[in-house]
């Protein structure tokens, strides 16, 4: 039976491409984090470096105004026709300027000029170059300058003369350039020292964990029954805490859980090799009560019955075990059923001793919808389980009744089984529904609650423990009618005459 299923679920499950157990430093958190601070650092200093280079341009021409002012105000204390041309030339080039002039109470007087361009480029009014306009011209200057010509004009200091200065952007061009060079330089050392930084406390405060976890998940994977590969949680209290102590638990339970998985397929195996010997065994046992049953002898017509009963037990049990150990129950063929003619049914299979009280409290109109083979399955094992809770006490004062009922909450049916046995102790009702483990007797597997709930929940409803103390366990299984479809229910409905 292992086998089989085995190789059912290796054909079903589909092909696993092997991944690369260690990840290369190339694709590595920690280089793409370096990788993406460096680059959104250098973005930042693109956008200061735009009002920087802005206001470089500005306080380098407003330096050249003012020279070019110190330079007017000397030639206007003297004569400046009396320099000669070659002074003239002097005195531009140290400005790096074409020519020099001065407003005066509305006058403008050229003061220098050596050689007059035939066109001017760029009008610069020093005193009134705002953010937006600056960043414009300096992206002129840095991208198309080095042939264009600029009129700077505007007051300097507390003079109330307006100075006028014609210049090419040559000088102005190639000092933007080495500052834009030197910015570009410290930039990079601080995009570097920063993102260095940054990867330090990141790795020590993120990457290192995950990297611990990443660890711990591979080394789990390759042995999950190691207990020693469960990776230990610290005390942090910030998401990273988090995530590893929910990784610790999750990896205790896929342990748990493994652990419990290879029972059951050693139990599948284990059962698979001698199901054919038990068939055999119980059907001589079955060949041999049939023959007793044939002979006079009192006393064994007396024992013959309960021996059947035995051996519909021990088949009812094997049957169970092989039941749970399918991958799947079938799906549930519904019907409406009478209730209380299947709560006698199950009444004439258990096995209840003198003493121990049966009551069938279902009425006998109450319907419900449900597959009969496997609501039966689920009321026999639970009132089996009760009998079997009860049986164990044999103080004759002890009241040991067994219960069912129902009750019908609109479209949704409700069957309850009560005992006064000594209720469920504390481990089996926190595993109530878990197969081996659920079991609230010694010896017990706890396979017949585990598979009532998996066939109630076929049919959409549950099964619960509302009550369990010493002398009263109650048990509900809720069933709610199958849906109808509207299609269906309009075909039935008969149109009036």
């Amino acid at each position: 039976m292992t086998s089989e299923v085995l190789s059912t679920d290796e054909k079903a499950r589909p092909e696993v491409v092997d991944s690369p157990r260690r990840v290369p430093l190339s694709r590595g958190l920690s280089t793409k984090l370096l990788l993406l601070t460096i680059v959104f650092v250098l973005l930042a200093e693109i956008l200061i470096f735009l009002p920087w280079i802005a206001s470089y341009r500005v306080s380098w021409l407003k330096e050249r105004l003012g020279t070019a002012a110190a330079v007017s105000i000397v030639l206007l204390q003297g004569e400046a026709n009396s320099l000669s041309h070659t002074a003239q030339n002097d005195v531009l080039m140290a400005i790096g300027a074409k020519a020099i002039a001065v407003r005066d109470g509305g006058v403008s007087r050229l003061l220098v000029v050596a050689d007059m361009p035939p066109q001017v480029d760029e009008h610069i009014d020093i005193a009134n170059v705002g953010l937006v306009n600056g960043m414009t011209g300096a992206l002129e200057t840095l991208f198309f300058g080095g042939n264009r010509m600029l009129r700077v004009f505007g007051p300097v200091g507390d003079s109330d003369k307006e100075f006028e200065l014609i210049m090419p952007d040559r000088s102005l061009r190639n000092a933007m350039l080495r500052y834009s060079r030197n910015v570009a330089v410290v930039s990079l050392l601080i995009s570097l020292f920063t993102a260095m930084l940054v990867y330090a406390a990141i790795d020590l405060i993120m990457i290192g964990p995950i990297r611990t976890m990443t660890r711990s998940i591979l080394s789990f994977s390759e042995a999950p029954d190691d207990p020693g590969r469960i990776i230990r949680p610290g005390d942090r209290a910030d998401e990273i805490g988090v995530a590893e102590r929910e990784l610790s638990q999750m990896q205790e339970r896929l342990q748990k859980m493994l652990t419990e998985q290879k029972h059951l397929a050693d139990l599948g195996l284990a059962v698979s090799k001698i199901n054919h010997d038990m068939r055999n065994i119980l059907a001589s046992a079955q060949l041999m009560s049939d023959r007793l049953r044939q002979v006079k002898d009192p006393t064994v017509q007396s024992f013959a019955p309960k021996l059947l009963r035995a051996l519909d037990r021990a088949v009812a049990y094997s049957e169970g075990v092989l039941a749970y150990g399918r991958a799947q129950e079938p799906a549930p063929s519904r019907r409406r059923l009478r209730l209380r003619q299947l709560v006698d049914d199950v009444h004439g299979l258990l096995d209840i001793e003198e003493g121990i009280e049966f009551i069938n409290a279902v009425e006998h109109a109450f319907e419900v919808d449900a597959d009969s083979d496997q609501l039966f399955r689920v009321l026999t094992n639970l009132c089996r389980n009760a009998v079997q809770a009860m049986a164990a006490d044999k103080e004759s004062a002890v009241v040991r009744r067994l219960a069912v009922s129902a009750e019908r909450l609109g479209s949704v049916s409700r069957i309850v089984v009560t005992d006064t046995g000594p209720g469920l102790p504390p481990k089996a009702r926190e595993n109530l529904f878990a197969a081996f483990r659920g079991s609230a007797r010694s010896g017990g597997t706890g396979l017949g609650l585990a598979i009532a709930y998996e066939l109630i929940r076929a049919h959409g409803g549950t099964v619960e423990l509302v009550e369990s103390i010493g002398g009263r366990t109650v048990f509900a299984v809720t069933i709610p009618d199958q849906p109808v479809r509207l299609d269906q229910a309009r075909g039935s409905l008969r149109r009036p005459a």
